[in-house]
This record gives C-alpha cells, structure tokens and sequence, in this order.
C-alpha cells in the first residue's frame, strides 16, 4: 500500500484530522501530506501513503491553484471567515502595514466599486511580491506555532516572504464582478495560481488595502496542487467504499506515477541492487547531458516501478540515490 491519494478535503476539519482519518480507513500507520489547507478551506490535499511518505520532499513545494471568495466591507483577526470582525474607522492606502494592522473595516457602498479598481487592485498583486505570515498561521517563532500566540493575544513582527503569484483574476458571476453578500458588503471570486507557501489570506486582506477598505477570506477551495487536479479526488466517504469494495487500487497514484515532473533513468538488474544498497550509478553521459546539478531524478526497473529517487551530481556525472523506496529484501 505504497503511494499517493488525492482527498477532496471537506471543510471543518484539519489536514491533520484528514491524514488520521485515512490511517483508520486503510489500517496504515504511515500516511502524511505534502501541504496544510486551513480547516474552513476545502478542495486537493494530496495524501502519501506507506513508503511514498518519503516523497514528501519532492512534492510540497509545487504550484498551487485555488479558487476563492474575498469579502470586501471589514476585516478580521485570522483574516477569513472564521476570525472576529475588527473596527477601525481609518482609512489607508499604505500597503507597507503589517498583516495585523486592518486599515478599513467601514464598509463602502456595495457599488462604489468600479471594475477598473477592482482590476487595478488585482494587478498590482501579480508577480513577485512580499508578504507577511498572518498570526493565525502554522509557522513557528522561536519554537511556538503563530497560531497559538495569537490565540494568547500575542502579536510579534514577522519577516516577509517573497512569494510568486502568477494568475489573480475574477471570476464574473452573472457577468458581474461583485455580489451583494449581506449589509453593504460585497463579494468577489478569484481563480489564483501562485507559488508554495503563498497566504491566500493575506492576499485578501492586500487586495482590499489596495481599496481603503476591510477584507477577509469568505471561501477558499484549492483545484490543483502541481499536477494534482481537483477532478482526481476523491472524498473520505468514497474512500471507505473504494476499501470496501476493494478497490483501493484504481484511485492509489503509485510513486512513479506522483513524480511524473521528473525526469527518469532505467537500471539494470545490477543497477538496481546498488541503488537499494544506496551507491550511486553512472549511465552514458547522453542520458543526463542537459540536466542541472543536483537534478532529482526517478530511478526505475524497465517495468516502471520506482526502486529510488537519486540526486544527478554533475561533477561526477553520476545519480547518487536520495530517497530509496524498495530496499534489497
């Protein structure tokens, strides 16, 4: 039971709750995942199983994509839905203010947006830009999670993260950019793809810093992580009935198969039984001659099966096994 699944994470629950639910639905102490979703949040946690545990480092830093829902009219604590609302009648258009400083929550006029601000205010988030860790977040200082200094009422500065956000667009609905969603607050849905490790929070919370007002996560749901797609998961429920029916097998990715962005070499039968002995291999120098150093490789048997993932030193020209999978029995 070696490899990976795609959860459809329902919302209410933590990854963490997720991975110890599969470990009861398939009896496997060795499940992990390869990047946190926030318990409000929805959509692809991708789920490793058995010896694909090991593959979590190949994994957690691909792209993400998410579609999502920022509410413009106040801000709050955890910046989404779930944190309290914060007053402040300031306004400000200082997009240098920390994360825990809300500079607007007085709410504009529903339609006192215009498309062109709106617009606007997308496209200055795209790129490279800088962002703050919120408080409410996993990250740790000097040992302590954020989430629970904030908790406490702690607020502490926190260096900036350069992050990479490639797609921030509106999603029109009924050809509008904004709804109405209760007082005079108004809603925009976004489809975001942007680099791992990015705060979809905080880019929330920027986005209506860029228009004097509050904002805050309303809805988060992530539709692909690397080359997992939303249309590949599957929910816990369906999985207790995949194992039911013994079916395991036609949703389980097997290893290979995960790391299918990385290229790959064949071992022979000799090859092989050094690389579960973890010695590195040589191959003809035209195998590897435009690879970067320090290039991840898939090791494989003819068959397709993963026996190692391995490390192509250029100096030496050889790939040098840095995960093994299949160890000689």
């Amino acid at each position: 039971m070696d490899g990976v699944l795609i959860i459809d994470k329902p919302a209410g629950l933590t990854s963490h709750d997720v991975v110890a639910r599969v470990r009861r639905i398939l009896h496997e102490r060795r499940v992990g995942h390869t990047g946190t979703l926030d318990p409000f949040a929805t959509g692809v946690l991708v789920i490793l199983v058995g010896r694909a545990t090991r593959l979590a480092q190949f994994l957690s830093g691909a792209e993400k994509e998410y579609e999502a829902v920022i509410r413009l009219g106040w801000a709050t604590d955890s910046g989404d839905i779930t944190g309290a609302p914060l007053i402040d009648d300031r306004t400000s258009n200082d997009s240098s203010l920390s994360s825990t400083t809300r500079t607007d929550t007085s709410v504009r006029p529903y339609l006192d947006f215009s498309d062109r601000e709106i617009q606007s205010a997308l496209a200055s988030l795209r790129g490279e830009i800088d962002q703050v860790p919120p408080m409410y977040s996993a990250k740790k200082h000097q040992g302590r999670r954020l989430y629970d200094m904030a908790r406490r009422g702690e607020v502490i500065e926190r260096p900036t993260l350069r992050v990479r956000i490639d797609t921030f667009a509106a999603l029109p609905r009924d050809g509008r950019l904004l709804t109405k969603s209760g007082d005079a607050s108004c809603d925009l849905a976004v489809r975001v793809i942007c680099s791992a490790g990015t705060y979809v929070r905080t880019l929330a919370e920027d986005f209506g810093k860029r228009l004097s007002v509050g904002a805050h996560l309303a809805a988060l749901r992530r539709t692909a992580a690397g080359d997992f797609r939303i249309a590949q998961a599957v929910t816990l429920e369906q999985l207790q009935e995949k194992i039911e029916n013994q079916q395991l097998t036609s949703i389980l990715i097997p290893p290979d198969g995960a790391l299918s962005h990385l290229p790959f070499v064949h071992l022979s039968a000799e090859d092989a039984r050094q690389v579960r002995n973890g010695r590195e291999v040589r191959f003809d120098e035209n195998t590897y001659a435009c690879w970067p150093d320090a290039q991840p490789v898939r090791m494989r048997v003819e068959s397709g099966r993963l026996i190692a993932v391995g490390m192509f030193e250029k100096a030496s020209l050889s790939v040098h096994p840095r995960v093994v999978i299949e160890v000689e029995k």
